[in-house]
């Protein structure tokens, strides 16, 4: 890493000046330069939502010491600031272009990375015509996405109590060892942090780990398969972070000096627009001034747009069907359980189908500890009462836990919701389903599933996009969030996006004085919207719909669905635990089917054993998944936590014997053959 000391800035007060303004999501950045190209004044300042504000005040400080003739602006609300300005727009990757390509002539890529945004840019190598604005090679930009981009750390820095500007940084550089955390989605990177913090793993080692996960993320989503050529100029908010810059050196496998930090990396943007509208733009911009800019903002400022109040019109949440006396002595039961990331559930089903006990526990990254407890409570109520017949297991742990306790079934989500949805009702053709960290859309026909699809690593359509919300608003969410919503008269568009830069649009929103009712009802739209558009997409939405899942317990979601379908939306009994519901009658049907049938269920208190659990690095392809063994007390050891399964259908002993590679075993034969027959 080199620390690019360039003068960029010396004292000059004659002569006409040019303004450059880079406005984001998070931040207002503004450049004067002189004549010659000397960055004579600069200012960065967070706006909190608020840019007007923030760009008028340094505005004032600006004219009181130069003369302005021309500005440019760049960045994502650069369209709107022009015409109140009097200035002319410049692409952010124009922007950050031209300014390498002036500042530092030698430098081939440049990584910008922002607080809602990230870019890649390859700059033509050699000597540069100036008359050409920037010499554009290629770039690439991030999605809309916080993965990749200065709130992905902001966020995480205020969850573990640590400042950005000061600690974050310095603190990653101690770690020796920097913990594997997920560098996809803010919301589910907690997850890893929390489970993390469990095994007691030192904080300068999840900080750090954060750092690569940024970095591993900008290089496969971002950049992907385009080459980074050194030298490199490292831009933005985020080059501040000495650890994020390690980080992007070990990833990139970068020598020393080939990643360099301007001293203003920050303004970069700003000076990049400014010094593009000297050599190509007008030569003025006819600006308006401080005065009738602010003037011109109040006149434009309008009320922001609202939605119809969230009523329930058809819907309503049933009541559960759960049986509440003890079942008598001797009763044959059926046991589903459904290991998610947010929540375990645990149900027990006679033979008639009759629900006898549902668990809802919290999985807190402790799957095992979760399934214990629930064993714990079954044993102490029915053990007298009950015989296990059959056991079905779901979820993301599925494989894991169906070992430990013996399971005869294990299925994926997607069959076990469908199958518990067509129990309920036979008729049912659509299931929405949306739990804590993911979300599911289930089509079927005549009771089969035709179509489904689920969320990316994205939680802007599942219920953490909810719970971040209400806990940034300070509100409960199983209490309090419903009610406000559906008293909501004008709930506010809050839009569909990103969880985390979601944030924004809510501060921006009470800063205009927007009320708590309308703004938790703009989020209940919200994730409703980010649900049909980024899961359902253009899919087929039939007219016998369930809302299942967790979330199916928020009615203001419920009604939210039924306004933007316009169809009637069906919350079944049991909708939080319909997975195990699933799961169990699958199991159920299995042995039905099976005339010697013979559980492979090891007991309730199997989980009472000693067991331990250790993690280790998995190298067998460039995702490096961290991968959990557990070893219990007289079984052999379990693995889980890989993306692709790897070691968890590998170890399992259910399901079909290996099958042939017929593949393999003709191109042996083809090697065997003689050579008159290849010919032939």
């Amino acid at each position: 890493m080199t620390i690019d000391k360039k003068p960029m800035t010396r004292n000059s007060n004659n002569g006409e000046h040019v303004l450059g303004i880079d406005v984001g999501s998070i931040s207002v950045d503004v450049v004067v330069l002189d004549q010659k190209m000397n960055m004579i004044f600069s200012r960065y300042g967070r706006h909190y939502g608020q840019p007007d504000g923030v760009l008028y005040e340094f505005l004032k400080k600006i004219l009181n010491k130069y003369t302005i003739r021309a500005v440019a602006v760049t960045g994502s609300g650069a369209k709107r600031l022009c015409s109140l300005l009097g200035a002319m727009s410049v692409n952010e990757v124009i922007s950050q272009a031209t300014a390498a390509a002036v500042f530092y002539p030698h430098v081939h890529s440049v990584i910008d990375i922002g607080g809602q945004d990230s870019k890649l840019i390859l700059l033509e190598p050699g000597n540069r015509d100036l008359s050409v604005p920037a010499k554009l090679k290629d770039f690439t930009m991030s999605a809309m996405c916080s993965a990749g981009t200065g709130s992905f750390l902001d966020q995480q820095s205020e969850r573990l109590g640590i400042s950005i500007e000061k600690e974050f940084g310095e603190m990653a550089l101690r770690s020796k060892n920097p913990s594997r955390i997920a560098g996809r989605c803010s919301v589910f990177a907690k997850s890893d942090m929390i489970h993390l913090q469990q095994k007691g793993t030192p904080v300068h080692d999840i900080v750090a780990g954060l750092c690569y996960a940024l970095a591993r993320n900008f290089k496969s989503s971002v950049a992907g398969s385009v080459k980074i050529i050194p030298s490199i100029a490292f831009v933005g908010g985020v080059a501040a972070n000495k650890g994020v810059i390690k980080a992007f050196e070990d990833i990139l496998e970068l020598n020393k000096g080939e990643m360099l930090i301007p001293e203003h990396f920050a303004l970069m943007g700003a000076a990049g627009a400014a010094i593009w509208l000297m050599i190509n733009g007008p030569a003025d911009t006819s600006f308006l001034g401080a005065e009738v800019f602010i003037e011109n903002c109040k006149a434009q400022q309008s009320d922001a747009k609202r939605l119809p109040p969230l009523t329930l019109y058809f819907s309503q949440t049933p009541v559960d069907s759960l049986i509440s006396t003890e079942p008598p002595h001797g009763t044959n039961v059926y046991l589903g359980i459904d290991v998610g990331s947010i929540s375990t559930n645990i149900v027990l089903m006679d033979e008639k189908r009759n629900l006898i006990a549902k668990y809802y526990l919290m999985t807190a990254s402790r799957p095992i500890e979760a399934v214990r407890k629930g064993f714990r409570d079954i044993l102490k109520k029915y053990e007298a009462f009950i015989k296990v017949k059959g056991i079905g297991v779901t979820g993301s742990g599925r494989y894991l836990i169906g070992d430990l306790v013996g399971a005869d079934v294990i299925k994926n989500e997607i069959t076990a919701h469908a199958r518990a949805g067509v129990f309920v009702d036979p008729q049912v053709d659509t299931i929405f389903e949306i739990g804590g960290q993911d979300s599911k859309y289930i089509h079927l026909t005549d009771g089969l599933v035709d179509d489904f699809a689920m969320n990316k690593a994205c939680a802007a359509g599942t219920g953490s996009f909810l719970e971040e919300q209400a806990e940034k608003l300070n509100i409960s969410i199983e209490k309090d969030f419903a009610d406000l919503a559906l008293s909501a008269e004008k709930p506010v568009d809050c839009g569909a996006q990103c969880t985390v830069f979601m944030d924004s649009e809510v501060v921006h929103h009470q800063q205009k004085g927007i009320g708590l009712s309308d703004i938790t009802a703009g989020l209940a739209y919200s994730i409703v919207f980010n649900y049909l558009d980024k899961v359902v997409e253009k899919r087929t939405v039939g007219d016998h719909i369930f809302f299942q899942g967790g979330v199916a317990f928020n009615q203001a979601v419920v009604a939210a669905f039924e306004l933007l379908t316009k169809k009637p939306i069906t919350v079944p009994e049991n909708h939080e635990v319909m997975g195990a519901i699933g799961s169990c009658l699958l199991a159920m049907g299995q042995a039905h089917r099976d005339d010697f049938h013979v559980t492979r269920f090891k007991g309730f208190d199997v989980l009472e054993r000693d067991y331990h659990l250790e993690t280790f690095e998995c190298g067998h392809c460039s995702n490096h998944c961290e991968i959990n063994k557990v070893m219990v007390s007289g079984e052999r050891a379990l693995y889980y936590g890989g993306r692709c399964e790897r070691y968890e259908i590998k170890k399992k002993s259910h399901g079909p014997k290996k099958i042939r590679d017929l593949y393999k075993l003709l191109h042996k034969t083809s090697l065997k053959a003689p050579s008159s027959s290849l010919r032939s």
